[in-house]
């Protein structure tokens, strides 16, 4: 099963894809959040996706903030859009940190990266949960 994953803010959302066995995560593309259900059917035939993961905005004590009731919206009308999709919410936190401490960005097309490459550790932590999952 092919996963992708999808780091969602109001400008730039980051998109990881992983491999066919649902085993490695890798960044892919950055696309305007505006552009983003216009740019999905081309993506998900292209690629095979059958289940997308979203990263979940909690704040650091585990409550929502604005930006979560935003993603929340989002997911709900992807979800009506491509119903022949699984979409799974998971906890983002610290995604983006954790992008920005590998490079600091110094150009708009090094910055747009980190957006996929927050939705490749998004995707990271999803597809290691599901493995322990299998494994325990």
């Amino acid at each position: 099963m092919k996963y992708a994953a999808f780091d969602i803010g109001d400008v730039w959302t980051g998109v990881a894809l992983s491999d066919p066995m649902g085993i490695i995560a890798k960044p892919y593309q950055t696309y305007q959040t505006k552009n983003l259900f216009s740019a999905l059917p081309a993506l998900f035939e292209k690629e095979k996706v059958e289940s997308v993961v979203i990263g979940y905005p909690k704040t650091m004590r585990g409550t929502e903030s604005e930006q979560t009731k935003k993603i929340i919206q989002i997911k709900e009308r992807l979800e009506k859009e491509f119903t022949n999709i699984q979409w799974i919410l998971w906890d983002e936190r610290l995604s983006s940190k954790r992008a920005a401490s590998l490079k600091q960005a110094r150009t708009k097309e090094e910055k747009q990266q980190s957006h996929a490459i927050a939705a490749a550790f998004i995707l990271e932590s999803y597809l290691n949960y599901c493995f322990l999952q299998k494994n325990s």
